[in-house]
């Protein structure tokens, strides 16, 4: 699956999507809120700046430019400030704003949020202000829409209806959409508003409702997994979807696809803001189909996304490559940092195909001080991926005498694991690294700068093939050895 997931990712491309929807601009309003007003018991906010951003079907074309979409606006913005702001901001994220008619009789659905900082850092929404007008879109309107709809649906992969029940996706049109895509053969990928009539995305691909949308529709809980199971069921059938996903929160999701039935799990997160998680899973769910992707893998991505976007503050885009570190770090934590060599190779010839540079040091790292710390830093800085080899116990005693390790290589292996500037560590036997710089094959190696008059170990193999050697600068009088001295000192008079 790891495998599968970074080649699905990586392979995205830059898929054609038309968005279909409410868009709307997100106001948020920082300040202090330092005291209590005088006039009513509610906080007196301070203003410090005020930011602007796409919201509704805007954040989906937001979320899907971060992918690496291509993406077609169609919806309806009012002739106002806040709509020349929509306009602005989703032209800087790369899209044909075209579609976007302009209404006299309605504004720019805005939100606009409050937000309070304690102490200038902690971050609380207060209280939102929204404006907007929900009624039906007359008939001209839609005419013009429908127009736009029909000139663009054969220069896309897929379309994305997202509905914040807010007067657009009326049944008519929704109905003429989705006929008019099947028609051309397009994916149409729904994500549905709370409590609205889904009768309208009959026929659609599928549909990603969240747990709540979900019961709200088929009248009863979705506690138990066999009642997810048989919703999903229900909502296949009954509207004709070719698949269902039903979004789960901690839980991650449930996809139903002809007779694929399977839950779709996904790890525990510190959930700072869920604005915009429904966002980021219809943008990951239609670049994954529209990509060629199958169902499964597809989901798997949408909780990956989903989760990264909920661990930011407001509506946030996830990208490719938080994806791929994502990915990658879930793999770690499973197989940990310290590999074997013949696992190592086989990670950093992946690391090798996204152009990433890679690393390499080695030493003993017995007692750990500062002189060790900004080192491996300094190692960090070089490039993408720190590899350390590791002297084991018995090369340790070779070189540093039979006294030494002070620590043995799975005390000093587990240590240096817990450090945030190493990617992997691998132990070898042998008193010099040579055999093993040959295989790691690194772009940069990093030796301490007293290994200048020495000669570093493997440098003419890494200069051969157009690596470099880098020596680091060493903190004056830092050393295992300086340590062990002092603790002896200490001891004897004790």
């Amino acid at each position: 699956m790891y495998k599968e997931l970074l080649k699905t990712v990586t392979n995205l491309g830059s898929p054609n999507v038309l968005v279909v929807g409410d868009f709307m601009l997100d106001v948020y309003v920082y300040g202090d809120a330092l005291r209590i007003s005088p006039e009513a018991p509610v906080p007196v906010l301070k203003v410090r700046q005020t930011e602007y951003s796409c919201g509704g079907a805007g954040s989906v074309v937001n979320d899907l430019a971060a992918l690496g979409a291509k993406t077609f606006c169609l919806g309806v913005i009012g002739e106002d400030k806040n709509g020349e702001r929509l306009l602005e901001k989703l032209k800087a994220a790369g899209a044909d704003v075209s579609g976007l008619k302009k209404a006299s009789d309605r504004p720019t659905i805005s939100k606009q949020r409050l937000i309070g900082l304690a102490q200038h850092r902690h971050q609380q929404q207060l209280f939102r202000i929204d404006e907007e007008v929900t009624d039906e879109l007359p008939e001209k309107v839609c005419r013009g829409l429908m127009d736009s709809y029909s000139r663009q649906i054969k220069n896309v992969e897929i379309v994305c209806l997202q509905d914040y029940n807010k007067g657009l996706l009326g049944e008519s049109l929704c109905r003429e959409m989705i006929s008019l895509a099947k028609e051309a053969g397009k994916q149409v990928v729904v994500d549905p508003s709370i409590g609205g009539d889904y009768s309208k995305f009959r026929g659609a691909t599928v549909m990603t409702p969240n747990r709540q949308e979900a019961s709200a529709t088929v009248g009863f809980e979705l506690d138990t997994k066999e009642a997810i199971v048989r919703a999903g069921e229900q909502l296949c059938e009954r509207f004709s979807l070719e698949a269902v996903v039903i979004t789960l929160d901690k839980e991650g999701a449930y996809v139903k696809a002809g007779q694929m039935s399977e839950f779709i799990p996904t790890r525990p997160r510190s959930v700072y803001d869920v604005t915009g998680a429904g966002d980021v899973v219809l943008a990951m769910l239609a670049t994954a189909l529209a990509s060629g992707c199958e169902y499964k893998s597809a989901v798997q991505l949408c909780n990956i996304a989903g989760g990264i976007e909920v661990e930011k503050f407001g509506v946030a885009t996830v990208s490719v490559d938080e994806i791929v570190n994502e990915i990658i770090s879930e793999r770690r934590g499973k197989d940990g940092k310290v590999r074997s060599i013949k696992s190592l190779v086989r990670e950093l010839n992946w690391h090798r195909n996204q152009d990433e540079k890679i690393v390499f040091t080695n030493g003993c790292f017995d007692v750990i001080h500062r002189g060790h710390i900004e080192f491996l830093k300094f190692c960090r800085q070089q490039g993408d991926v720190v590899v350390l080899g590791l002297n084991s116990d018995s090369s340790v005693k070779s070189i540093k005498g039979p006294e030494r390790p002070i620590n043995n290589q799975h005390d000093r292996a587990w240590v240096l694991a817990a450090m945030e500037a190493i990617d992997y560590i691998t132990v070898f036997d042998e008193l010099e690294p040579l055999n093993l710089i040959k295989q790691v094959k690194p772009d940069i190696l990093v030796k301490g700068e007293d290994w200048s008059d020495k000669g570093v170990v493997g440098a003419e193999f890494v200069e051969s093939y157009g690596g470099k050697v880098v020596l680091a600068p060493l903190v004056e009088g830092k050393s295992t050895t300086s340590v062990i001295e002092k603790i002896k000192k200490v001891w004897k008079r004790i």
